[in-house]
């Protein structure tokens, strides 16, 4: 939805996201503050802050995006590579470009519909009816194990396992550079960015603590395949750990170098982030014991890293 207005003087002095969110019944105050920080807004032709204070005579012009309905996702018939299932929980080798749960502009063909349907009790109204079963998360182009809860119980404890950091996560990552440590750490606050939103940052003021570790396994010319572990499971985090240590990852199109995403070589070797979570270790919810299980690498992957090799 398109919408223009002009600041009356009534108006003038207010806070621009306030301002919007009163023009908008559909709009909160931190919506309107999103949509400003997004660029999504203009105030004479111009981009401002979310505290901007209006002056009269100012003219508005926002794009405002029709408000979407959390309608809960329904069963999808779907072949799931499972690797483990017993009446507790399901570990899941999801593919790369597929999504976890329905959200904005996803709202069918996702894992949580292939659930829904491989495992009929998950449409009970006792779970959540949007993220049903669903303990942690992987981004859409993100390859690798997942860990599904078939019961309430198996649900909390392991939920509980992962924010206590009793979890194992380790991932392979194809990463920038040939001049890389051999192995490495590092510990760097994230939260989000301060303009954009929908995007993750190091943050030193409101950021919380993250922790990813690696170690090299193979050097090419222009990159290095590394072994990541994951200590912590911030949003983004081995992705933002990295391009802040300038070693984005390959084939990452939102945390790369501005001057790699359309022109660099490295950045068109893949048409998604060269991110596998290939091993996972936890305890079984109900007997308590160790159980760990491995991915293979995906077939993409794996021709990434040929057209590497082959340019050495």
């Amino acid at each position: 939805m398109k919408l223009k207005f002009t600041i009356s003087k009534t108006q003038a002095d207010l806070r621009l996201d306030q301002v919007l969110s009163r023009w908008v019944e559909t709009c909160s105050r931190s919506q309107a503050s999103d949509l400003i920080s997004r660029g999504d807004v203009l105030v004479s032709g111009m981009t401002k802050r979310p505290g901007y204070r209006v002056k009269f005579g100012d003219v508005i012009a926002a794009l405002i995006p029709e408000p979407v309905e959390n309608v809960p996702p329904g069963p999808e018939s779907m072949t799931l590579a499972i690797l483990f299932e017993d009446d507790y929980l399901l570990v899941i080798d999801k593919p790369p470009g597929l999504v976890v749960h329905p959200g904005p502009g996803n709202s069918c063909h996702t894992l949580v519909n292939g659930l829904l349907d491989h495992v009929p009790a998950l449409q009970h109204d006792d779970w959540d009816p949007l993220r049903p079963g669903i303990v942690h998360r992987l981004d859409k182009d993100t390859s690798g194990l997942i860990v599904v809860a078939k019961t309430l119980k198996s649900l909390l404890f392991l939920q509980k396992e992962f924010k206590q950091r009793r979890v194992q996560k380790r991932y392979l990552a194809l990463v920038e550079g040939k001049d890389i440590a051999p192995e490495g750490e590092i510990v760097l606050p994230l939260g989000r960015h301060p303009v954009k939103r929908k995007i993750m940052a190091v943050n030193h003021e409101t950021g919380k603590y993250a922790r990813t570790s690696w170690r090299v396994r193979q050097r090419y010319a222009v990159a290095c395949l590394v072994d990541v572990r994951l200590y912590t499971g911030r949003t983004h985090q081995i992705r933002v750990h990295f391009r802040a240590k300038e070693m984005p990852i390959i084939g990452d199109k939102v945390y790369q170098y501005r001057r790699n995403r359309r022109n660099s070589r490295k950045n068109t070797l893949a048409d998604r982030q060269m991110l596998h979570s290939w091993r996972l270790r936890f305890r079984h919810p109900y007997s308590g014991r160790q159980m760990q299980f491995e991915a293979k690498t995906p077939a993409d992957f794996i021709e990434t890293l040929a057209k590497l090799d082959s340019s050495v």
